[in-house]
C-alpha cells in the first residue's frame, strides 16, 4: 500500500461551529460523551446526550410545527429542496471536513455523500408535484361516482441514520419525508452527530422552518424505544440485527417502517467481460469508505477463462491504493471508524487464514497511519466453514472465486441470506442484464458497481431477504412517508336497487354491467 508522506489533518473542529451545530439538538438532560476522530483518536467533541424528557420534548414540538407545515403550499416546500441543495454544493468543504473528521474516510468517499444529497434534493424537488398530486381514477360507476386519492402526510418521521455514511443516509432520507409534509426526529449515531446536525443547520438556512427537523442524541440501545414508540413512521438504516427489532416495535403499535440492512454483495465477472474495466471499478466497488457501506462488494465470482487476468490486475490495483487521512483528495481510502470494526476484520481474515485461505493483497492493520486503518484485502480459498464466507464483514475485504459457468456464478451468488446489491460485468449487455435479472438483489449494476444503481435517485433502491424492508429512492421513497385516503362522491342515483327495483333485478343488472365493463376492458 503507498503511504506518500503527507502533513497530518486536523483532527478538532473550532469550537463555535460545535457549538452552533449542537444548537440543534435536543439533548443535555443525559451526561454528555465524547467523539474521537477515528484517523487519529484525538477528541472531537464533547457531544449532549438526550433523556426522556428531551425526546418527548423534541416530539411535541416537531406534532405542532408539522401541523402548520402540512398547510404550507407544496411549491414553497420544494422552493427549500431547491435552497438545500445549492448550500450543500456551495459548503462542501466544509461539510467534507466534518464527515471525513467524524468517519476517518477519504475525502474522494466523503464527497459521494455530498453527490448523493445532491441528487435527491434535485429529483425531489422536480418530482414531488406530480407524486402528490390527487388522482381521479375511475368510480364504480363511471360519470355518477367521482373519486378522489388524497396523499396526507404521516405525522413526525424517525429517521434513524448510521455512522457510516452519516450526510447521505440522514439528509436524503429526510428530504422526501419533509416536502411530503411531515416534519422528522432524527437519531444519528452519536459517533457522526455533528454531520447530521450541519444538514439540519443547512436546512434551517434554507428556509425551513424551526421545529421540523430536529436531532435527538444517544445510543440507540439507550433511547431508540423512546423515539420508536413516539414516532408516526421510522427509517432505519443499519444491521440486520437491529434491523429485526425495530420491525418488532414498530409492529407493536401498527406504524410503517424502511430498514435498509446489511449485505454480503456478489460481482460477476463472466468470460467475455472487459477485465480491466472490472478490476478498475471492483477496487472503488468493495474499498469505498474502507468497505463499510452496506452496498459493497465482498465477493467476486470470476470465470475460468478470465481469472488469472482479472485477479492479477484486482490485485495490482488494489496493492497500489494510496492510505491516508489528510482532509484533501490525495489519498483513496480511509481509515475504518470503531475499534469493533478493525476487530471484525482482523478475526475475519485470521479464521480464513489459519483455515487455509491465501492473502493476496492487504491482511493486516497499520497503527503507523492511525489506530483503525487496515490495508484493502483480497483473500482466495476461502469456503464454507471460515466466517467471511457467510458473514458481512463491513471492512475491506473481498474474497475472489473461480467459476465455470454463468449457472454457477448465479446460484454462487444467490447462495446467501443477503440480497442488498449485485455487480455483472459482460461486453454484452442483454446477456449481463439476463444474468443480472436472476440475481436476488434489491439492484444490479452492469458494468458498474453500486454507483449506477444507487446513483439513479428516480429508480427505488432497497434489499430482500435479511437486507431490508420498504425502499428509498424514487417514487416509493417518498410516498412511503405519505397515507393515502380515497374520497368518493355518488352523484344522482345510489349504488343500490332504483325505488321498485327487485334485488332479484339490481343483481341481473350489476351481473350485465359488470360484463360490459369486462369486453370494454375497463379497470
Amino acid at each position: 500500500m503507498t503511504t506518500a508522506p503527507h502533513p497530518a489533518p486536523a483532527d478538532a473542529l473550532p469550537r463555535p461551529l460545535v457549538q452552533s451545530l449542537l444548537a440543534h439538538a435536543v439533548a443535555g438532560g443525559a451526561p454528555a460523551v465524547e467523539i474521537l476522530a477515528p484517523a487519529t483518536g484525538r477528541p472531537i467533541a464533547e457531544l449532549p446526550q438526550s433523556s426522556a424528557a428531551d425526546i418527548e420534548r423534541a416530539f411535541d414540538t416537531a406534532r405542532r410545527a408539522q401541523r402548520e407545515w402540512a398547510k404550507v403550499p407544496l411549491r414553497e416546500r420544494i422552493s427549500i429542496l431547491r435552497r438545500f441543495h445549492d448550500l450543500v454544493l456551495a459548503e462542501q468543504d466544509a461539510i467534507l471536513d466534518i464527515v471525513q473528521l467524524e468517519t476517518g474516510k477519504s475525502r474522494v468517499h466523503a464527497f459521494d455523500e455530498v453527490g448523493d444529497v445532491a441528487v435527491n434534493a434535485r429529483y425531489y424537488a422536480a418530482a414531488a408535484e406530480k407524486l402528490l398530486a390527487t388522482r381521479t381514477p375511475r368510480g364504480v360507476l363511471p360519470v355518477l361516482t367521482r373519486v378522489e386519492v388524497r396523499h396526507r402526510p404521516k405525522g413526525v418521521v424517525a429517521v434513524i441514520s448510521p455512522w457510516n455514511y452519516p450526510l447521505a443516509l440522514a439528509a436524503s432520507d429526510a428530504l422526501p419525508a419533509l416536502v411530503a409534509g411531515n416534519a422528522v426526529v432524527a437519531r444519528p449515531d452519536n459517533q457522526t452527530a455533528l454531520t447530521a446536525l450541519w444538514a439540519i443547520d443547512a436546512a434551517r438556512r434554507a428556509g425551513l422552518p424551526a421545529g421540523l427537523w430536529q436531532a435527538v442524541l444517544g445510543r440507540g440501545s439507550v433511547i431508540g424505544g423512546e423515539v420508536i414508540g413516539r414516532a408516526d413512521y421510522v427509517d432505519y438504516t443499519g444491521s440486520s440485527a437491529t434491523g429485526r427489532t425495530i420491525a418488532r416495535q414498530a409492529g407493536e403499535r401498527l406504524i410503517g417502517y424502511s430498514l435498509e440492512l446489511g449485505g454480503k454483495n456478489p460481482l460477476l465477472v463472466l468470460d467475455d467481460a472487459d477485465v480491466s474495466g472490472a478490476a478498475r471499478i471492483a477496487v472503488r466497488a468493495c474499498f469505498a469508505s474502507a468497505g463499510q457501506l452496506c452496498e459493497s462488494i465482498e465477493r467476486i465470482y470470476v470465470h475460468d477463462s478470465v481469472y488469472e487476468r482479472f485477479v492479477g490486475e484486482f490485485v495490482n490495483r488494489t496493492r497500489g491504493l494510496r492510505l491516508g487521512s489528510a482532509l484533501d483528495y490525495s489519498y483513496e481510502m480511509g481509515s475504518l471508524t470503531f475499534p469493533r470494526q478493525i476487530d471484525t476484520v482482523t478475526a475475519h481474515v485470521e479464521d480464513a487464514v489459519a483455515k487455509g485461505a491465501t492473502v493476496l493483497a492487504g491482511g493486516r492493520a497499520r497503527p503507523d497511519l492511525g489506530p483503525y486503518f487496515y490495508e484493502p484485502t483480497i483473500l482466495e480459498g476461502v469456503r464454507a466453514g471460515m466466517t467471511v464466507y457467510r458473514e458481512e464483514t463491513f471492512g475491506p475485504v473481498v474474497s475472489v472465486y473461480r467459476v465455470h459457468s454463468d449457472e454457477e456464478a448465479v446460484e454462487q451468488a444467490n447462495d446467501t441470506a443477503y440480497g442488498l446489491n449485485a455487480s455483472v460485468w459482460s461486453r454484452d449487455t442483454a446477456r449481463a442484464r439476463a444474468v443480472a435479472a436472476r440475481i436476488r438483489a434489491g439492484s444490479v449494476n452492469v458494468n458498474e458497481g453500486f454507483i449506477a444503481a444507487w446513483g439513479s435517485v428516480a429508480a427505488p433502491s432497497g434489499g430482500l431477504g435479511i437486507s431490508g424492508n420498504g425502499r428509498r429512492h424514487g417514487p416509493e421513497g417518498l410516498l412511503k412517508y405519505v397515507d393515502t385516503q380515497t374520497i368518493a362522491v355518488q352523484r344522482a342515483v345510489p349504488i343500490a336497487p332504483l325505488p321498485g327495483m327487485s334485488e332479484a333485478l339490481w343483481a341481473k343488472t350489476m351481473t350485465l354491467y359488470f360484463g360490459v365493463m369486462k369486453a370494454l376492458r375497463q379497470k
